[in-house]
C-alpha cells in the first residue's frame, strides 16, 4: 500500500514492507506454518529478521517446507547437508534444535490433537489486541510468552526462550502489535472477530 502509515520497523526495504503488510500479525491456525514461524524465529536469535526473510525461501527448500514429520526423520547426513548450505543460517546448534523441535512438535500434535489448539491456549483462543502508539511501548516479552516458553521447554523444545516466543506470537498473530497509527492495526484486529480464525 503506497503512502500508507505503517509501523516503523519495516523501514524502506520492500521485502520487510511486504511481510509487514501481508503476514505479520495475521492470526495463523495452520500447524505447518506455525512450525515454520517457530523455527525461523529461533534461527533469528542474534540476527535481524530481514536476514531471515531474505533466506526464507531457501530455508523452505532446505527444510522440506517445514514439514515436521520429514524434519523429525533427519539423520547426521542431513545435518552435514545443512551445514554446507550457504542459503540458510549455518548454525549447528540451531539446526540440531530444529530437528529436536520437529520431534517434540510431532509428539505434541499427537498429545494435543494439533499444535494450533495447543499454542492458542496461551492467549485463551483469540489474539491479544494491544494499542501501542510508539515503538518504545512494544515489549520484548510478556507473561504469555514466558508461560509458553516454560511449557515448550518442558516438552523438549529448544531455542524457545520468552523473547523468541514473543516474536513468534507477534508473527503468528497471537498478539496484534501493529501500532495504532498503522493501517494494519485495524485490519488485523478485524481478522480476530471469530476467535478461532475460521
Amino acid at each position: 500500500m503506497r503512502d500508507a502509515q505503517r509501523c516503523t520497523w519495516p523501514g524502506d526495504d520492500p521485502l520487510s514492507i511486504a511481510y509487514h503488510d501481508h503476514e505479520w500479525g495475521v492470526p495463523l491456525h495452520d500447524d505447518q506454518r506455525l512450525f515454520e514461524f517457530l523455527v525461523l524465529d529461533g534461527f533469528q536469535a542474534g540476527l535481524s529478521w530481514l536476514t531471515i526473510l531474505r533466506k526464507r525461501e531457501h530455508f523452505r527448500r532446505a527444510f522440506h517446507r517445514f514439514e515436521a514429520s520429514a524434519i523429525a526423520a533427519y539423520t547426521d547426513a542431513d545435518v552435514r547437508r545443512l551445514m554446507q548450505d550457504a542459503g540458510i543460517v549455518r548454525n549447528r546448534q540451531k539446526i540440531l534444535a530444529t530437528i529436536d523441535n520437529a520431534r517434540a512438535f510431532r509428539e505434541l500434535q499427537a498429545d494435543q490433537g494439533s499444535f494450533d489448539r495447543y499454542i492458542w491456549q496461551f492467549v485463551r483462543g483469540g489474539p491479544i489486541q494491544n494499542r501501542w502508539t510508539a515503538d518504545a511501548q512494544v515489549p520484548a516479552v510478556s507473561a504469555e510468552s514466558q508461560a509458553m516458553s516454560r511449557d515448550l521447554k518442558a516438552r523438549g523444545f529448544r531455542f524457545v526462550g520468552p523473547t523468541i516466543c514473543y516474536a513468534f506470537m507477534q508473527a503468528a498473530g497471537l498478539v496484534n502489535d501493529h501500532l495504532c497509527g498503522c493501517f494494519r492495526h485495524a485490519e488485523v484486529a478485524a481478522m480476530a472477530t471469530d476467535p478461532t480464525g475460521r
